[in-house]
């Protein structure tokens, strides 16, 4: 059951309080890391950690004049810090607080993102078993082609959405690093033992190496996985789209009590969540692809990827929390209509039994192409004049020469075709 809304706990994390709090992290971490390395007196930190606040307006106030938002972090948390002010920010370049802080606030992302995917998940699993017989026509390029069961469509979903997950761990862990390497990644003014202190506080990994800044395929391979799990939520939704066409009618979005589809036609019953979810996935895309041109910076770092990831981070994280939370809500209230899906199944009055049609004459020693031929000329009568599939090959004599009736109606059984879907579920769901 979801109990979190996107606009609030994602969004938490991208507020300017905890930015600047999580940057604290790191200053504070750093000091005990020098204090362990025997860089500043052992019992500065806690000193510091005691009186060290965050007053983000006054923060703003002096970054309006130093036109630099760390340097104004900075003075303002130092300020609060007495002598042990000089200690703040002691051998550190920005770019070491502002990438570590980034890495904290990615994962905790990640985290909730993880969270999102479970619930989903559990929502897929569920329905898949729901609807584990529930027969209905599979379709290619639109088109009818054999007998699936709705719960191999969710099931399928629920094994793509555990390879996105799979993909939103590795990528979680590819951004939880950190860096106190300094101005150009050579360590000048503290050691490595003291970055690796800070990350072991913080709960991250260290960069092997890095320049000023955490190198960016890592941010980009974290930005493309959030556009990949987008698009899977794009694929799910526009499924749902194609099952709520009228002409279809097999699914559809709950419709709410006092909902109205449409300003200027009282019928309607439009597939809105549906839709909104496939516009959105089309920003993650774009918000990808703006990560993967900040891969590519000048020298030992540049700030162009700065002012992107402040709005791509924010906007990517809350807008796939949101997606996800949409989609498991509706996927739970999905209204199916069995008994349209069996009226489609009859549309194209046994055309779907075509394939097995043909094998039963291959299986009789006809060539391919012949038996291709034979089955194809009262498949298109049916298309052209319309008719009972199975009736026109009984009374097809060249098909009878090779079938008997009791063959021809062993074809047209409907269970033939879902002899394996218990196999296919222990291969999804396991046991």
């Amino acid at each position: 059951m979801i109990t979190r809304y996107s606009r609030e706990v994602m969004a938490r994390i991208w507020t300017e309080e905890n930015k600047f709090a999580s940057w604290l992290k790191v200053e504070l971490a750093a000091m005990e890391a020098m204090a362990e390395c025997g860089l500043i007196p052992p019992d500065v930190p806690a000193r510091a950690t005691g009186l060290a606040k965050i007053d983000v307006s006054c923060i703003l106030e002096i970054e309006a004049k130093t036109h630099h938002d760390v340097a104004a972090f900075v003075d303002q948390v130092a300020a609060c810090l007495g002598e042990e002010g000089r200690y703040f920010h002691f051998g550190l370049t920005s770019s070491d607080v502002l990438d570590t802080a980034l890495g904290l606030r990615l994962t905790e992302a990640a985290d909730l993102l993880l969270d999102d995917v479970d619930e989903l998940l559990a929502v897929l699993k569920d329905r898949a078993y729901a609807f584990k017989d529930q027969v209905m026509v599979g379709r290619t390029h639109g088109v009818h082609a054999e007998p699936i069961t709705l719960g191999m469509k969710f099931a399928l979903w629920y094994a793509e959405f555990q390879r996105q997950r799979q993909r939103l761990v590795h990528a979680r862990h590819s951004i939880a690093v950190g860096k106190i390497s300094g101005a150009v990644g050579t360590f000048a003014h503290l050691p490595p033992e003291c970055e690796a202190g800070v990350c072991r506080r913080l709960g991250l990994a260290s960069a092997a190496i890095s320049t000023q800044i955490i190198q960016r395929d890592r941010h980009a391979e974290f930005f493309l996985t959030l556009a990949l799990v987008g698009a899977s939520v794009e694929k799910v939704a526009l499924e749902i789209r194609h099952l709520q066409r009228t002409e279809v009618r097999e699914a559809e979005e709950q419709f709410a009590a006092g909902q109205k589809g449409s300003s200027a036609m009282p019928h309607k019953r439009n597939p809105i969540l549906s839709e909104n979810l496939c516009g959105l996935a089309r920003v993650l895309r774009g918000n990808a692809l703006a990560a993967l041109e900040n891969v590519a910076l000048w020298h030992e770092r540049d700030i162009s990827h700065s002012s992107v990831e402040r709005v791509i981070a924010p906007d990517s994280t809350v807008l796939l929390d949101f997606m996800l939370a949409r989609l498991t809500r509706l996927l739970k209230n999905l209204q199916v209509y069995p008994e349209n899906m069996e009226a489609n199944l009859k549309l194209t009055h046994g055309l779907v039994f075509s394939q097995s049609l043909l094998l039963a004459l291959i299986n009789k020693g006809l060539t391919r192409d012949t038996a291709y031929r034979l089955v194809q000329r009262p498949a298109m009568r049916v298309w052209q004049e319309g008719g009972d599939f199975a009736q026109l090959v009984k009374d097809d004599a060249e098909i009878g020469q090779h079938l008997t009736n009791a063959e021809v109606a062993a074809v047209f059984d409907l269970n033939r075709y879902f002899r394996h879907v218990d196999q296919i579920f222990i291969r999804v769901f396991g046991e």
